[in-house]
């Protein structure tokens, strides 16, 4: 019934009533709004309300009275859990809903929406749920009279910037541990895409968090997003998007109170296939690696190295592999691709491939639009890529595999750490002992081996180099909303040390 036009017509009627930050007596600045657009069509889905610097004053503010006097930070740690619980749950009983505004808002599969991406929210905030009454402080030793305790303290107030291409997950990964902390948060979604947090925001209010724990603003980057990076009231900022802005963020936080930042940042994967693979699996997991949500993924396997005893024979099941790919509109059954984000991010994809053809490299199949109304483009396969190409080089953010070739394991791993980036890798092999001694030597946050984009609440995710700074997930992320606090007391005649 999502599907039909007035029941969509429903939902974002309810998204479009909500406020600038849901849990606070304020509301937008009056009169400023902007669109959100179906990339199936490229037209309107709703008008919503543009937040800037003057409403993340008010959010900020809010964030601090909740977080300076308000019964959150003051709660038992076992009832922030029961909240977080309860959210999930209504996650989950809301999960067509909130599917279908991550679909139609953002154009991926429905099928990866409600099949995935919801479940994977709610399981995050159910683990981070579990965390909240297990964070604590230690007393240890000194070499002399004292008591010391370590206390764990939550930060105060964070700054949080979500990326487009998986709003939702996002959402979770990073408000999950800092409500779970005790933190109060202030939550930019990106403009492309601000249905899905707006829509699940309400879901925790109504699971009983207190008012202005949680401020979410709709808005741009230059406005908004500077504004809430500079702010001397925010005690933190976790962002996850593109190098660049990644950069601007730090230089922000610096020049105002020398926040912390926590940074996830973009990729060019390696995706690294041995001698002694087994082809066709390894040419379903490298199609997958890449094509996930348009190819519009921080860790996609950009770069496909192939041996070049294989080389032939998996360019060519690539390509067919390629060519099966479904492609159409989001909402039906089947559908294994769906259009691109914006008309930018279309035009950007098609210059690359054209950026391609003109350096060399050999276009095995796509490198088209598809139709002529919405922003999809055709699985699109490059051989014979040269680490020097450009689209070896730069992230496409696309539905774009470049498949180079490699003659020796260490010369792999040296083509595959030269690239600014650090954020992930794909090995396939046979050998356990290629797969140990690769995965060391590659100089990334996660190495997936025989697999790829296994994602798990309790496993840390975050690059080296311009990949960004921190990790998101597992018992990692708990410490980027954490203070730690030594308090030291004399002991009078103690009967131990």
């Amino acid at each position: 019934a999502l599907l039909e036009s007035h029941e969509r017509h429903r939902v974002t009627t309810k998204i479009c009533c909500l406020p600038v930050a849901h849990q606070n007596v304020h509301r937008f600045s009056p009169g400023r709004t902007f669109p959100t657009v179906d990339p199936r069509t490229g037209e309107v889905i709703a008008r919503v309300a543009e937040g800037d610097a003057e409403d993340i004053d008010r959010a900020v503010a809010a964030a601090r009275r909740a977080f300076d006097e308000g019964p959150w930070p003051r709660m038992t740690a076992y009832e922030r859990c029961r909240v977080l619980l309860r959210f999930a749950d209504l996650m989950e009983r809301h999960n067509d809903e909130i599917a279908a505004l991550e679909s139609w808002d953002g154009g991926k599969p429905l099928e990866q929406s409600a099949g995935g991406e919801v479940p994977m929210a709610a399981r995050c905030m159910r683990y981070y749920a579990g965390w909240a009454d297990k964070i604590h402080g230690m007393v240890v030793p000194a070499d002399g009279p004292h008591h010391v305790q370590v206390l764990r303290e939550p930060i105060g107030v964070a700054g949080q910037i979500i990326p487009w291409n998986f709003p939702l997950l996002m959402f979770a990964w990073k408000v999950g541990p800092a409500l779970a902390c005790g933190n109060a948060v202030v939550l930019k979604t990106a403009e492309q895409t601000p249905l899905s947090a707006l829509y699940v925001a309400s879901l925790l209010h109504e699971a009983g968090l207190p008012d202005g724990v949680l401020n979410v603003v709709p808005g741009f980057g230059p406005t908004a997003g500077a504004a809430l990076c500079s702010h001397m009231g925010v005690d933190k900022l976790a962002f996850t998007g593109s190098t660049g802005t990644g950069k601007i963020i730090l230089e922000l936080a610096a020049r105002s109170n020398l926040k912390p930042v926590t940074l996830e940042l973009g990729g060019k994967s390696p995706f690294i296939v041995m001698d002694d693979a087994d082809v066709d699996q390894a040419v379903e997991l490298a199609h997958r690696a890449l094509f996930f949500n348009q190819g519009q993924c921080c860790c996609a396997g950009s770069r496909t190295f192939v041996h070049e005893s294989v080389y032939d024979e998996f360019v060519e099941k690539s390509k067919a592999r390629a060519q099966r790919r479904v492609v159409g509109d989001p909402f039906k059954k089947g559908v294994e691709q769906g259009p691109q984000i914006d008309g930018q991010q279309f035009k950007k994809i098609l210059g690359y491939v054209k950026s391609g053809v003109d350096s060399g490299a050999t276009l095995v199949t796509g490198g088209e639009r598809v139709g002529s109304r919405g922003f999809y483009i055709q699985p699109t396969v490059f051989a014979d890529v040269e680490d020097e190409m450009k689209i070896a080089q730069e992230e496409i953010f696309g539905p774009i595999q470049s498949i180079l070739k490699f003659r020796e394991v260490g010369e792999v791993v040296r083509r595959a750490n030269a690239t600014q980036y650090g954020l992930a890798a794909g090995v396939f092999t046979r050998s356990l002992d290629t797969a140990n001694a690769v995965a060391r030597a590659l100089r990334v946050g996660t190495v997936w081996v025989n697999c790829y984009d296994v994602f798990d609440a309790a496993i840390p995710f975050g690059g080296y180099k311009m990949s960004g700074v921190g990790r998101e997930k597992g018992a990692y992320s708990l410490g980027n909303y954490l203070q730690t606090k030594a308090v030291v007391a004399p002991l009078r005649d103690p009967a131990w040390l």
